[in-house]
C-alpha cells in the first residue's frame, strides 16, 4: 500500500484545509452556544452543564478512538462536545468555584494531563495513534481566546 493511500486509510483526522477552519470555527461557536444555552437559558445551572457536556465528553471521545475509519460526524460532534465542556467548565470555575478563568484553564489543563496519563499507562506510550494525539494537540480545551475570556475583558475594562 503506497504512503499517501496508507494516510487516508488510517487517519481518523480531516485534512486541515480552509474548509476544516471555517468548520471549526462554526463548531467552536456551537459549543460556546449550547454551553450557554444549557447552564443559563435553561437554567440547568454549572455543575449540571458540566456533567452533562463532561459525559458526552467523554463517551465521543470512547467512539473516536474506537472507530475504524475518518467518520466525520462523529469527530465534529467531539469538537462540539470539547467546546461546550470547556465553555461550561470555564463558567464552572469562574462563577461557582472563584478561581477564575486562569483557575478554569489550569483545572482544564490538569484534565487533559490526567487523560494523557491513563493513555499512556494503558498504552505504554503515547505515539501509538498519532493522528489522535494530533487531533487531541488541535482541540484540547476551548479555543484560548473564548467569549468567555472577551467578557472578562470587558468587565475588567483591558
Amino acid at each position: 500500500m503506497n504512503r499517501a493511500v496508507h494516510h487516508d486509510v488510517l487517519s481518523k483526522v480531516p485534512e486541515v484545509t480552509l474548509v476544516f477552519w471555517i468548520t471549526k470555527v462554526a463548531a467552536t461557536t456551537l459549543g460556546e452556544t449550547g454551553g450557554d444555552s444549557v447552564t443559563r437559558a435553561l437554567d440547568w445551572g454549572y455543575l449540571v452543564g458540566t456533567l452533562l457536556f463532561l459525559g458526552l465528553l467523554i463517551a465521543l471521545v470512547i467512539a473516536q478512538i474506537v472507530s475504524e475509519k475518518f467518520r466525520p460526524f462523529l469527530y465534529w460532534s467531539t469538537i462540539v462536545a470539547s467546546t461546550t465542556f470547556g465553555t461550561t467548565m470555564a463558567d464552572f470555575a469562574d462563577r461557582l468555584l472563584g478561581i477564575g478563568y486562569t483557575g478554569g484553564s489550569s483545572l482544564l489543563f490538569a484534565c487533559l494531563m490526567i487523560a494523557l496519563a491513563l493513555w499512556y499507562r494503558s498504552e505504554g506510550k503515547l505515539s501509538r495513534r498519532r493522528q489522535e494525539i494530533a487531533a487531541l494537540k488541535e482541540k484540547p480545551m476551548p479555543p484560548p481566546l473564548t467569549t468567555r475570556d472577551i467578557e472578562w475583558m470587558v468587565t475588567q475594562r483591558c
